[in-house]
């Protein structure tokens, strides 16, 4: 396996000025680096133009949508001479059997791409889910995150993914934004620039493609670009200070690849309505420009409501290389796409350098990737190998370490042998944290609150659906009465499985002890319980300002636990 790192773009440049990437593996002697340049060279050469143009475009592969769909991607693989799939749901056997079949037939390797943010489960249930990046924000130690990182890596490795579209590195500033959210590490950009940086580190240092996303920077909306465009009103200075501070720090350690969001920022473009993922003003002028970037740019899926609704089929994809993207990820419309980028070659409105430009510089990636010597994956066992103990431990000790303690007034953790209470509350399972109690813990429904002796102590538990990173974290106002009724005369523990934002507008004044744990799943209510218990120290930090009172960085240490 070649390891990937970031080194000065000035060596490969003597050797061949057109060729430009982020990317060259580690320890490269001026011999590799000529090897590199030939094949590119070479492979380059023997492409016609057609295929040429091919390289430039990703489509998406499903294996739960029936043959027909997945005929229709052989034929555009076999006729359209693509670059790479991004391999979407479900089946994960069925995906690598697939991508076996069309590398071979492929003249060229293809890039195969996934959003794996929060690991392979993102889009393969089978495999072992991770947590999602508000979680990793609140872990102070970010060697964990690489750990977790480079687990994803060799996840990947097993399936033939060599780009995970991760990690995002929007700051969500908006506690509303539906589309971000639980995907961010945080709204502070230290704190964000960190975390990413040890995800980044952990999938290049192990060989896999990072790219990150949603270019300028999509933490601050309050509209889902996969229905309609979202607009970021922002003035220069805040996006240099917020949005575009993490691309900035992090492309300065090499990252493989940007995603370029659809977005419309007016201080960025000045065509009313033009979406940054089609702006040359955004990606030619300021990300290649302006910031140097050298390394694979993509647009975000072009199937997406933001842009996929206003225009034809091939359009899309030709706007947006001429914007300056290398490659039209989710294409709905590769044929068309070719020809009007051809056709715009024609009309001199796009320079033949320009596709040499990216096309070398994907040939270049790919290379450094290995994937001029591909070998076929074996799909036996695959699911077992997605999901195993390894992941298990890996994942219980990172939400072990977001746990984030931000009140203990009463010092009532961690929990002794004394009678303790459960009041669960919301609308998730809750069956895994009660068991992992133990049969000390007596479960009292919200009607019976009424039963519970006073001052006792009582955890209130607020599970919150976790089935996808989009849902809700509001509390009903049937929950938050049954919190307020409880803690006039019970010593109560709050416990969040959720989102930090369910505190927003929850008054914890009159209550003793605050936790969150930010998801609702079995991994994060075992690692909850056990540290209840005092079995593992608390020692997160708040990755989100929630209200004037709960500030990004809140956290108080637990260390009095027993090993």
């Amino acid at each position: 396996m070649k390891k990937l790192v970031s080194i000065s773009i000035f060596v490969i440049s003597l050797l061949n000025p057109k060729i430009t990437a982020q990317y060259i593996p580690q320890n490269l002697s001026k011999e590799d680096l000529k090897k590199a340049n030939h094949w590119v060279d070479k492979t380059y050469k023997n492409l016609s133009q057609d295929e040429k143009l091919g390289q430039l475009f990703i489509v998406a592969l499903y294996t739960n949508k029936g043959e027909n769909e997945i005929n229709t991607v052989r034929n555009i693989v076999t006729n359209e001479k693509i670059g790479g799939l991004i391999l979407m749901q479900d089946d994960a056997a069925r995906e690598i059997s697939l991508v076996n079949e069309f590398q071979q037939k492929s003249k060229v390797p293809l890039m195969i791409g996934m959003d794996a943010e929060w690991g392979l489960f993102q889009r393969i249930a089978a495999a072992h889910k991770f947590p999602w990046a508000m979680t990793l924000g609140a872990i102070q130690d970010k060697d964990l995150i690489r750990q977790m990182s480079a687990k994803i890596a060799e996840d990947c490795h097993r399936m033939g993914i060599n780009w995970d579209f991760a990690p995002v590195v929007d700051v969500n500033t908006n506690p509303d934004n539906p589309i971000i959210g639980n995907r961010s590490f945080g709204s502070e950009v230290s704190n964000v620039i960190s975390s990413a940086s040890a995800y980044a580190n952990g999938l290049q240092d192990n060989n896999i493609l990072a790219a990150i996303k949603h270019f300028p920077g999509h933490g601050d909306t309050s509209t889902d670009s996969h229905l309609d465009l979202p607009v970021v009103s922002h003035s220069l200075d805040r996006l240099s200070n917020i949005e575009l501070a993490p691309f900035k720090a992090l492309m300065k350690e090499g990252i493989g690849g940007v995603m370029v969001a659809h977005l419309y920022v007016p201080s960025l473009e000045s065509g009313k309505g033009i979406p940054a993922s089609v702006s040359k003003n955004i990606i030619t002028g300021l990300l290649k420009e302006k910031l140097g970037y050298k390394g694979l740019i993509i647009t975000d899926a072009l199937n997406m409501g933001a842009v996929a609704n206003k225009y034809k089929p091939g359009e899309l994809d030709a706007l947006a290389f001429k914007a300056g993207n290398d490659i039209m990820l989710f294409s709905q419309g590769v044929a068309e796409g070719k020809k009007l980028i051809q056709k715009a070659i024609d009309n001199g409105e796009i320079s033949q350098a320009r596709v040499e430009e990216s096309v070398k510089k994907i040939l270049l990636t790919k290379y450094f990737l290995g994937l001029d010597k591909y070998s076929p994956k074996n799909p036996e066992n695959i699911n077992s190998d997605l999901n195993n103990d390894s992941h298990k431990m890996l994942v219980q000790n990172l939400y072990a370490s977001a746990l984030t303690l931000l009140k203990d007034e009463k010092k009532l953790l961690p929990l002794t042998g004394k009678q303790i209470y459960y009041v669960p509350l919301e609308e998730a399972p809750f069956q895994t944290f009660a068991q992992e109690m133990g049969s000390g813990i007596i479960i009292k429904k919200a009607n019976e609150i009424n039963t519970i002796p006073a001052n006792s102590t009582v955890i209130i538990g607020l599970h919150k659906d976790n089935s996808t990173a989009y849902k809700s974290y509001k509390i009903s106002e049937a929950s938050k009465k049954v919190l307020s009724d409880v803690s006039k005369n019970q010593n109560v523990i709050l416990n969040v499985f959720g989102s930090a934002y369910a505190l927003k507008d929850i008054d914890i004044s009159n209550i003793s002890t605050v936790l969150v744990s930010y998801e609702n799943n079995d991994d994060s209510m075992t690692a909850t319980a056990n540290a209840l218990k005092g079995k593992t120290k608390i020692g997160g930090r708040l990755p989100v300002l929630v209200n004037d009172k709960l500030k990004a960085g809140m956290g108080i240490d637990l260390n009095n636990f027993q090993k």
